[in-house]
């Protein structure tokens, strides 16, 4: 079974929730590293709060790196779910 293949998200109900479910907390994150970088560089115009505004900026490069691994993961457990028929196949032999 491919990864980042369009039938393993429509296989049935239980794949479209997950997919679903992952789709909204990538975007959660989304919002969460825009928010932090655009806070980090508001801060960035006060030289007290430069420290504040790196650890904005670190959080927010840490959601952003969240994000492809949010993708992967999501993408090993649609593929995972697939395969419970074929296991159950090779076990019936």
């Amino acid at each position: 079974m491919a990864l980042f293949s369009h039938e393993n998200r429509e296989r049935n109900a239980e794949t479209r929730r997950v997919f679903a479910a992952f789709e909204i907390a990538h975007t959660i994150v989304d919002f969460i590293a825009a928010f932090c970088f655009l806070i980090g560089s508001i801060l960035f115009f006060w030289t007290a709060w430069e420290t504040v505004a790196i650890w904005f900026f670190v959080v927010g490069s840490a959601c952003f790196a969240l994000k492809p691994t949010l993708r992967l993961v999501r993408e090993l457990k649609l593929a995972a779910m697939g395969d419970t028929k074929d296991l159950a196949e090779r076990y019936r032999d």
